[in-house]
């Protein structure tokens, strides 16, 4: 803490887990991790560790929303009771997971090629078992994955990270204390494929330069985000091989440069 009581979250030129302003915390993504979904997925990114699956396309029930052009693509995000000291005890819905669900949701709806399953459903489901900061981009990670892993096409395998400002400086993927006491929090999803951003939220208030840097800076980071969710789906993949029931292997994504072509190449 300093003489003002506020806690300093950089000291000597280094986060308080060592970190440099633009290094993320260690990560790791495992495709396929759960039996009875169509594809599903697992994050530790820090000591967050969320799980995502993903059924469909199948029968949209209830059936008044049916598309008929295209599948209605759905989302759930939620914290277990005991993801974080915060939500002890704390089940169902609320307000920040409906929001989030929410966000996350419109995302994969820009994303997915949907009109290749008209009149169907394709549910998103993220659960958080343990949450320290950044929960939102970690589950869309992860949710990416497991679409992937469910053989759903889409424009790119999106990758989320967050950005932000600590001490006067810009950084990437805030903890939960940086979360908790920086400036401001920022979080992204980016499509490498095509440079698009397709969340972007903030909260509090930066200057146009530093907004500015922190999407370079984000887009920088998604670039390791995006290299651990093919080495995943590449690893699912030999694993389905070995089983004899592998997908064609232009089904696999590729890893993409920023600000790659726009196109709209199925994954």
């Amino acid at each position: 803490m300093g003489g003002t009581g506020k806690m300093k979250l950089i000291v000597n030129g280094k986060r308080l887990d060592g970190r440099g302003l633009a290094d993320l915390r260690p990560m790791t993504i495992k495709a396929g991790v759960l039996n009875k979904a169509d594809g599903s997925a697992y994050i530790e990114w820090g000591n967050n560790k969320i799980l995502a699956a993903v059924y469909g396309p199948k029968e949209c029930i209830p059936r008044h929303d049916i598309n008929p052009y295209k599948a209605v693509v759905r989302c759930r995000y939620s914290m277990s009771p005991f993801a974080s000291f915060e939500e002890h005890g704390r089940t169902g819905p609320n307000r920040r997971s409906r929001e989030i669900s929410k966000v996350i949701q419109e995302v994969f709806e820009n994303v997915v090629l949907a009109e290749h399953f008209p009149k169907t459903a394709i549910d998103i489901f993220i659960e958080v078992l343990q949450a320290d900061g950044g929960t939102r981009v970690a589950g869309l990670t992860a949710a990416a994955v497991a679409l992937a892993d469910a053989g759903i096409p889409m424009k790119d395998v999106v990758a989320g990270i967050a950005a932000g400002k600590i001490d006067g400086q810009i950084a990437l993927d805030f903890g939960k204390y940086e979360d908790n006491f920086g400036q401001s929090d920022m979080p992204f999803a980016v499509s490498l494929r095509t440079g698009e951003v397709l969340l972007f939220q903030m909260d509090g208030m930066l200057t146009k330069d530093e907004i500015a840097k922190a999407i370079d800076l984000a887009f920088e980071g998604a670039k390791t985000v995006s290299d651990l969710q093919v080495k995943a789906l590449k690893a699912r993949y030999t694993e389905k091989e070995e089983k004899g029931v592998a997908p064609a292997p232009e089904a696999l994504p590729q890893e993409q440069p920023a600000g790659g072509q726009q196109g709209e190449q199925p994954y």
